[in-house]
């Protein structure tokens, strides 16, 4: 009996070896899983000169976008700012009147808030001020291209406005092209606006004026 309770204590001395060996298998693959999958650095650039958005996925050009930027009266602001917001079909308001989600909504189909208070990358409903001098200083999309962008970024990504080309504008969309007169700045009616709401409503979310902007 003494040697079968020897043999039976040996058997479970070496499972209970071989368990804590699979758990620390397991410990070692579950925080290189979530490395991974964090792994992804992303950056949206644009080049307020070129008129152009590049997005930046781990130091590799993923798209780029012509966009609409601010006109000189209203130039869009330079700098390292956020994506804190994003709106699908909002409802833009401004001095009284009521645009609901649809072909006149002045902001087009979806608004990124940037962490620079009153300004985001959005739609239009003036698709011939894409690639211009025309915004009250945000930045506007062609809806198809807009809405491709949206599906890519998240809130927190990083987003960078460029105001003169230099080395890395040059790298990213290449060099200047001679002047474009239809590049010219473009007066538009109506006033670029920041949602209320930070994310997608199954209704329609509001957008609130942006007044100077």
């Amino acid at each position: 009996m003494k040697v079968m309770h020897s043999r039976l204590a040996a058997v479970l001395v070496v499972m209970a070896a071989m368990f804590q060996v699979a758990a620390a298998a397991q410990q070692t693959v579950q925080p290189a899983v979530s490395q991974e999958k964090s792994a992804t650095q992303r950056e949206i650039v644009v080049s307020l000169e070129d008129r152009r958005l590049a997005l930046v996925e781990n130091g590799e050009v993923k798209k780029i976008y012509t966009v609409a930027v601010g006109k000189p009266s209203t130039p869009s602001p330079e700098g390292t700012f956020t994506i804190q917001r994003r709106v699908a079909n909002p409802t833009y308001h401004h001095d009284g009147k009521t645009v609901l989600p649809g072909p006149g909504n002045p902001v087009g189909t979806r608004w990124m808030g940037l962490s620079k208070s009153g300004y985001g990358i959005h739609g239009t409903n003036e698709p011939r001020s894409i690639g211009k001098a025309a915004s009250h200083g945000c930045i506007r999309m062609a809806r198809t291209d807009l809405e491709e962008f949206y599906a890519l970024v998240s809130v927190g990504d990083t987003v960078r406005l460029i105001g003169h080309r230099d080395e890395e504008t040059a790298r990213l969309f290449g060099p200047a092209d001679a002047p474009d007169p239809a590049a010219q700045p473009l007066q538009t009616a109506h006033t670029d606006a920041a949602p209320a709401a930070s994310e997608p409503a199954p209704v329609a979310t509001t957008v609130a004026s942006m007044g100077m902007r």
